[in-house]
């Protein structure tokens, strides 16, 4: 087979839709088409069926989709490894984590990283989506829960979280603070945006709590972006949910409901099995826990 129709093939069933592989792939549109066509000419077989909404594989379509992945995520940690030297922590490594914990936890706190391994080109690649090891989108990543539980990744367990609520003496200053759940009724709540894409399951659940049943309160502001919360949270505008990690280094915000038993969250620290000798990897993750370990009778 092709080599390049199986590279073009791969890329449109990670993602589904023709015009965006083509430009992860800077092809058009026509020419990831064709390649799409030849090599179900070549194979005898419909690798996709065509839908309005994109391409879904079809049962064949899946049986070389689940080879490609093995095939690219072998080179990517090959490539990894080539480009590693076993004496000097040098080249590129990908870390990937939400928009709010690489923004507001992990950026703050990376002069000490350098400082250590002043020769690694660092990319940190902020998103709230799940990024594809198989297409070296990162080399490693900190992700909330488990997800599929990928038997071809590594899971370390980082730390626990939880979504607590806040507000500030600012906003305290118009409104009591809140006795129990019931009277959020009476405040102003900031939430995530139901556009954006949650880092975390029920982000929003400041809504329902204490709240009767059945009803769920309006919010008084939504942001998609878990910074502009914290922002807006400490200068008055109302109260929000908060990662405790996030928290922690704001001391300026006054914490409700502290006695309240919230539910904890898992943070991993996410590799592919053929990167567990990268010595890179090694100094970024002796880095985050000895950074989880200044706080350590805290969460970070």
């Amino acid at each position: 087979m092709d080599w390049d129709r199986l590279r073009v093939f791969h890329t449109v069933a990670e993602i589904g839709n023709l015009t965006h592989a083509g430009y992860i792939l800077n092809l058009s549109q026509s020419a990831v088409s064709r390649q799409i066509s030849a090599l179900e000419a070549e194979l005898s077989t419909p690798l996709f069926s065509r839908h309005a909404r994109g391409l879904v594989l079809t049962a064949e379509g899946e049986i070389l989709f689940s080879t490609t992945r093995g095939i690219f995520a072998q080179l990517s940690a090959t490539t990894a490894q080539l480009a590693e030297s076993n004496m000097n922590l040098r080249g590129t490594l990908k870390v990937s984590s939400s928009v709010a914990l690489g923004s507001i936890w992990l950026a703050p706190r990376l002069p000490r990283f350098f400082k250590k391994c002043p020769d690694i080109n660092l990319q940190l690649v902020l998103t709230d989506e799940e990024i594809d090891f198989t297409m070296r989108e990162a080399d490693i990543a900190i992700r909330f829960g488990r997800g599929d539980n990928d038997k071809s990744l590594v899971y370390e367990h980082l730390f626990d979280f939880s979504l607590k609520i806040y507000g500030s003496p600012q906003y305290f200053e118009n409104f009591p603070i809140p006795k129990n759940p019931e009277e959020l009724d009476d405040h102003r709540l900031i939430v995530f945006g139901n556009h954006a894409i949650a880092p975390v399951e029920n982000v929003n659940w400041i809504l329902r709590l204490g709240a009767k049943t059945g009803n769920v309160r309006q919010p008084f502001l939504m942001i998609n972006n878990a910074y502009g919360i914290l922002q807006s949270v400490k200068n008055g505008l109302g109260i929000g949910s908060l990662a405790d990690f996030i928290a922690h280094d704001h001391a300026e915000l006054i914490p409700i409901f502290p006695k309240l038993k919230y539910p904890q969250i898992e943070t991993f620290l996410v590799y592919p099995k053929q990167l567990s000798e990268s010595k890179r990897i090694e100094a970024f993750r002796d880095f985050l826990k000895k950074e989880l370990q200044i706080k350590s009778h805290e969460h970070p």
